[in-house]
């Protein structure tokens, strides 16, 4: 009896000095990193599984024919925009205040080192405690940046576009403004917690002569090489996805840079195109199957997409990949195969329990299915992750429950 209330007393001790803020803040990633070790060795694999419902294309189709009318809105012709001016060999733009990377924080690091650019004087957990204050969310898309900028930095506006190239990363910096890229990378680790993972970068410079970008990386350090090939080779798993941030009193010549891509619905068919072509090249390409079926979902296009997304799970994407996209979930609803939404959720929660779209998808799945309380449920946690979660938030409202 003695010995039990003696491990009481020291667990009611050790719980109480967590609370201090210091060490709090020193033990919480250290924790859940271990509980990721733990959960990889409990639920190993490097790929996501194929969806039991899915329909797998064997060969590409030979073209990606435009959307119709019934398929998606009208896409309507880009503006004309001035003649591209040629670029510079190299162009070199003023480092930013550098901020390491907290735990799991690349994407706010990124953007408050993107914002010192322009005399910000904010930091990553400004960011954080608005786009996601649990530290164990890995995850912050494009979108969370773009409106963090434009609801927290007001003076400054930002905006994205997928299916990016080199050129147009250079254009921007050769105009004087560093664009921010999400991209995949290999972490190196003899535990389960290796393997590929997303990443943001915010490029300040590039070379031509040495075929290099100089990328300010949260991570690694400031001012860091890194080739043409290895960025646009990482890039692809993300649609090659970019932001771009620019003070509002100086807006940025975004016609002569973007061109056609400046109307968000060309960049979005555009980007479709290119998918195909990457497939017809390589009808192997795990990642340009996946671009396809997001650039389809961007259209409505729910059963195409889903078809694009089977064969990329099929043909095996890393296991983290539905921490950072969530295009599968939503494609499939649409599509009716509820019980893949719920499957793909639930391999994505046994690895990355604070993913708060799988919870999401998954309790509209559950909503769907006609069990309310499991929605519900589900919708709760992921306000419990992030509070500030609109989507969330929404569907508790569409029940007509509280937060």
């Amino acid at each position: 009896m003695g010995f039990l209330i003696g491990v009481i007393l020291v667990g009611m001790l050790l719980a109480g000095i967590y609370q201090i803020p210091s060490v709090k803040f020193d033990m919480e990633w250290r924790i859940d990193a271990a509980v990721g070790i733990v959960r990889g060795w409990i639920f190993p694999g490097e790929l996501l599984p194929t969806p039991s419902g899915a329909t797998v294309i064997t060969t590409p189709p030979t073209s990606v024919p435009s959307p119709t009318p019934d398929e998606t809105q009208s896409i309507s012709s880009p503006t004309p925009v001035p003649t591209l001016i040629p670029l510079p060999e190299s162009v070199m733009l003023p480092s930013p205040k550098w901020e390491k990377q907290d735990w799991n924080n690349c994407g706010p690091a990124t953007l408050a080192i993107a914002l010192h650019f322009y005399g910000w004087e904010g930091d990553q957990f400004e960011i954080s405690d608005l786009l996601k204050p649990d530290r164990g969310d890995k995850n912050v898309n494009v979108e969370e940046l773009v409106y963090f900028v434009r609801n927290r930095a007001g003076w400054l506006e930002a905006d994205s576009r997928v299916g990016g190239t080199i050129e147009i990363l250079k254009r921007f910096l050769a105009l004087g403004y560093p664009v921010v890229v999400e991209k995949g990378y290999v972490i190196e680790s003899d535990g389960p917690d290796d393997g590929w993972a997303g990443h943001y970068m915010l490029l300040t410079g590039y070379d031509d002569s040495h075929q290099i970008f100089i990328g300010q990386d949260s991570f690694i350090g400031p001012d860091r090489e890194i080739t043409y090939t290895d960025l646009n080779d990482g890039w692809k798993a993300f649609n090659y996805v970019f932001m771009y941030v620019y003070p509002v009193a100086d807006p940025a010549p975004l016609g002569s840079i973007l061109g056609p891509d400046l109307d968000v619905d060309v960049n979005r068919e555009r980007a479709l195109e290119r998918a195909q072509r990457e497939i017809e090249l390589d009808p192997e390409d795990e990642f340009a199957r996946f671009n396809l079926g997001t650039n389809l979902l961007y259209f409505e296009r729910y059963s195409k997409a889903a078809n694009a997304y089977d064969k990329a799970l099929t043909l095996g994407l890393p296991w983290r990949f539905t921490r950072y996209q969530f295009g599968p979930y939503i494609a499939y609803f649409h599509s009716g195969r509820t019980d893949d939404v719920i499957a793909l959720a639930e391999v994505t929660l046994q690895r990355t329990a604070k993913a708060e779209e799988a919870l999401l998808w998954r309790g509209w799945a559950h909503y769907r299915l006609g069990d309310v309380g499991a929605a519900i449920e589900d919708f709760r946690a992921a306000l419990k992750v992030n509070p500030n979660y609109l989507d969330a938030q929404y569907a508790l409202e569409y029940l007509g429950v509280g937060f």
